[in-house]
């Protein structure tokens, strides 16, 4: 019972300390978000600097004695049941679950707001760590900006040509493509009607010899045209050289 009362009376102790401490790391982070939205306007970097990485180190240090807390009472904890399981304590069996219990509470309620505060403290340092890079970044364009102008404007026109010549690609390309469409199309349309014609004269025989003759004339009268021009031009080139 000795044993029982002065493990309650370390878990008590352990617990009181806890308190204390999550009070003071609650209004740690509290003060490092407000420090932070106090400053943010401002553009001196030095004392900033100095005061964050203070706080980061009092996080630090904080985090570190709070986790040894936690794992004291933890430990604590499990002395308890360990005790509570033991021969000879079953006529204060039920008493001390019921202490048991309410510390194993106590100890995860103390552990949650401990991941959840040092959560939400990492998170705003993330957040106002990356807006810091993002204004400094803008400062250092910013100062620069005289000298690289000049070639800004030089890139963008670069820029605008190379888009310019991509879209008369595009426009070249595409008229390629609709002529190609264009003609594949009326080739077609050629065989189609050269094959109508081809069925129609085989199934017209009469059409056919027709077609054959009007032919046959037509090369008659080509090679009678042919052989008058032949002849005159021979007798003008004879009478100009007599």
């Amino acid at each position: 019972n000795i044993f029982g009362c002065d493990l309650r009376k370390q878990a008590r102790q352990l617990e009181n300390e806890l308190d204390l401490k999550l009070v003071s790391f609650s209004k740690l982070c509290t003060s490092y978000s407000s420090s932070r939205d106090g400053r943010r306007g401002d553009t001196s970097d030095t004392t900033p600097l100095l005061n964050n990485s203070t706080q980061d180190r009092m996080f630090d240090t904080m985090s570190v004695e709070i986790e040894q807390l936690l794992a004291k009472l933890t430990a604590v904890n499990d002395k308890m049941a360990e005790y509570t399981n033991a021969p000879g304590t079953a006529s204060l069996n039920a008493a001390l679950m019921h202490t048991l219990q309410r510390h194993r509470d106590i100890l995860q309620d103390y552990t949650h707001e401990f991941h959840k505060t040092k959560g939400n403290f990492l998170a705003i340092r993330e957040r106002e760590d990356l807006l810091g890079s993002v204004k400094k970044d803008i400062e250092t364009y910013k100062s620069g900006s005289g000298v690289n102008n000049r070639r800004t404007e030089l890139f963008l026109k670069e820029h605008e040509h190379l888009r310019n010549s991509d879209r008369l690609m595009d426009d070249t390309i595409s008229i390629a493509m609709a002529t190609k469409e264009n003609m594949t199309s009326q080739r077609g349309m050629l065989k189609s009607i050269q094959s109508r014609v081809n069925t129609l004269a085989n199934r017209f025989p009469t059409i056919n010899n027709l077609i054959q003759r009007i032919n046959l004339r037509k090369r008659r009268d080509s090679l009678i045209l042919g052989t008058v021009i032949g002849v005159c031009t021979i007798l003008l080139l004879l009478y100009a050289f007599h």
